[in-house]
């Protein structure tokens, strides 16, 4: 199995002129392919770290399994030019995927991440439930703590982080990627293979929030969403019409509030605020 970081020599040049030899560490990217029952379903470029939540996470925010349960059998493959996460389907999951594959067989793809059609990249999300209220020191701590939590982060600079924090227990998943929508992917199959949902905690990214990011919180059911970068505009009308609060521009002395206010606990405004600020142009 491939290392999750490798050292490269390079050259150094200062502004001011004058140069050095560097050693540095830089993340591993490979290919990976996810197959279904024997079939290849994607093949992403990823860190190839946590592949098993990886594979189920996936799975589940595609709408190919519902639970992890339904996914009897799972490993990781090794090949010459990438690696394979192949996993097998119980009988139920199986049937509805082949039906799957023979819908999308024919037409012309609009090349959106494999959709056949524009309306797919927009797919039809469930309506987070009431969720959970957190404070401002609360949001703070989730943040203090993923840092240091992030160990390839740390050596290479150069991979996006996603964790999943719960009151009482603070960070109960950490998974880090190059890519950002793999490493949600990692941490939604971590809280499935726990047997958890996303009910009662809050996603965090180190990443910016785009629509795949808040499609992947609706479909894993938590209701807040904290991201240290900014939010596109479409994923924030996804967000409003799912009901996440989304967070975002998180730093150490502020952060900002886009979508549905009223679980953040500011100066009472769970109370004497609107469940959200209104229409997100």
């Amino acid at each position: 199995m491939p290392e999750a970081a490798s050292r490269v020599t390079s050259i150094r040049v200062a502004r001011k002129g004058g140069t050095e030899e560097v050693l540095r560490a830089v993340p591993a990217e490979v290919p990976v392919a996810l197959t279904h029952d024997g079939s290849s379903y994607a093949v992403m470029l990823a860190s190839p770290v946590d592949l098993e939540d990886y594979g189920i996470g996936f799975s589940f925010t595609e709408g190919v399994v519902k639970s992890a349960a339904d996914i009897r059998d799972l490993e990781i493959v090794e090949h010459d030019d990438g690696l394979e996460v192949r996993m097998w389907l119980t009988p139920d999951p199986s049937r509805q995927l082949v039906a799957r594959r023979r819908r999308i067989l024919g037409p012309t793809g609009c090349g959106l991440c494999g959709v056949e059609s524009l309306e797919g990249a927009a797919p039809d999300l469930p309506v987070v439930g009431a969720g959970i209220t957190v404070s401002p020191s609360e949001i703070h701590a989730a943040l203090d703590a993923l840092g240091p939590l992030q160990v390839i982060g740390r050596e290479t600079r150069a991979v996006h982080a996603a964790a999943f924090w719960r009151r009482g227990e603070g960070l109960v998943a950490v998974r880090e990627d190059v890519g950002r929508h793999n490493a949600l992917d990692k941490v939604v199959g971590s809280i499935l293979r726990s047997g958890g949902n996303g009910a009662d905690g809050m996603v965090v990214l180190t990443s910016r929030v785009s629509v795949e990011l808040v499609q992947k919180t609706a479909r894993l059911g938590a209701s807040i969403l904290l991201a240290v970068s900014a939010p596109t505009s479409l994923a924030l009308r996804t967000a409003e019409a799912a009901g996440i609060t989304v967070v975002a521009v998180a730093r150490d002395d502020a952060f900002e509030i886009f979508t549905h206010p009223h679980r953040i606990a500011v100066d009472g405004n769970e109370k004497n605020r609107s469940e959200s600020f209104g229409h997100v142009a």
